[in-house]
């Protein structure tokens, strides 16, 4: 059984970092291509940031509203995914899901098979 878990998450100011981290089980990690999704309050879910798998180049792809502030990461040996969060603003504001999926990164939410069950990031003004 696949099961990724979300931790890190929490209150910060504006201005602040957090740095999530996603653990996963139950599958070949360095197989999968793995994306931090968020949704905000009353939003829709939506792409955050991408890490390809091995086979696929490891590359990642940023949404352009994070370009330069989050940073997302992997570790292989560990089956661990992080996002580094910097520069956060209030905007920022939403729960964050790690998402696995058994080929290249994609941002459309249908793509992915595998979900974490969030992490709550609340950034105050």
């Amino acid at each position: 059984q696949v099961q990724l878990v979300e931790s890190g998450g929490g209150l910060v100011q504006a201005g602040g970092s957090l740095r999530l981290s996603c653990a996963a089980a139950g599958l070949t990690f360095s197989s999968y291509s793995m994306a931090w999704f968020r949704r905000a309050p009353g939003k829709d879910l939506e792409f955050v940031t991408g890490i390809r798998a091995i086979r696929w180049g490891s590359g990642t792809s940023d949404a352009d509203f994070v370009k330069g502030r989050f940073t997302i990461s992997r570790d292989n040996a560990e089956n661990r995914v992080y996002l580094q969060m910097n520069s956060l603003k209030p905007e920022d504001t939403a729960v964050y899901y790690c998402a696995a999926r058994g080929g290249t990164l994609a941002t459309a939410t249908s793509e992915y098979a595998y979900w974490g069950q969030g992490a709550q990031v609340t950034v105050s003004s």
